[in-house]
């Protein structure tokens, strides 16, 4: 069976993948259908979320699952949050954005750099619609480290693995971080025995009969 992951961040595609191949689940992604951008106007994570799986399991006709996430700064009262990916305008990349972040923090001292990546994955097919949320906590470091990962990831610090989220592998960061949480959530749902009916829009869940998505254990 085939599900949409509403991206087409090369990174997050793996992350996810890994995490739903036991299920037996064959991912796509945007960069497999032709469907027109969804602009993010939620003033949540968990509304962009949902907003993103609904537009494209409409637009694709496949059941969707699309994430939010983004960095809460506690210094600058939770910012950016849900404009993690548009800080430092809609055109910034990687860098700018954490240039900024960096510039913005460059008066704080380190004890006052708590951090918090949070991620909700949010699954929608034709009979209802799921949320699940991940959180990790860190703080950020004053300079960039390591080469992995994406986004804020080398000025993520995470204290247990005493590295930023871009010097731990692959492997390490989806074991630890917001969507590895919040992707493995889901994967349990589906292994606790959900089946979905992906026939029949009024059907939501445990129905007995017709074309099921089960994740098996």
């Amino acid at each position: 069976m085939q599900i949409l992951l509403a991206t087409t961040n090369q990174g997050k595609i793996a992350e996810v993948t890994h995490i739903l191949s036991q299920c037996g689940i064959e991912v796509i992604s945007l960069a497999d259908v032709e469907t027109t951008a969804q602009v993010e106007t939620g003033s949540t994570f968990t509304e962009n979320a949902l907003l993103k799986a609904r537009y494209y399991r409409q637009a694709s006709g496949l059941m969707t699952i699309a994430d939010d996430s983004g960095l809460e700064v506690e210094a600058l009262g939770g910012a950016p949050g849900v404009y993690s990916a548009r800080y430092g305008g809609e055109r910034a990349s990687n860098e700018d954005r954490i240039k900024k972040l960096l510039d913005e923090l460059k008066d704080v001292p380190q004890e006052q750099r708590g951090a918090c990546f949070i991620c909700v994955a949010a699954v929608v097919w034709d009979g209802g619609e799921k949320a699940f949320t991940g959180e990790v906590r860190g703080r950020i470091v004053s300079e960039t480290r390591g080469r992995n990962g994406f986004g804020y990831d080398p000025v993520f610090f995470y204290e247990p693995l005493g590295r930023t989220f871009a010097e731990l592998t692959a492997p390490e960061k989806t074991e630890v971080s917001h969507r590895g949480l919040a992707f493995r959530q889901l994967a349990q749902w589906l292994r606790e025995g959900v089946a979905i009916d992906t026939s029949k829009p009024s059907d939501r869940i445990n129905n007995p009969t017709g074309d099921f998505f089960v994740c098996s254990q």
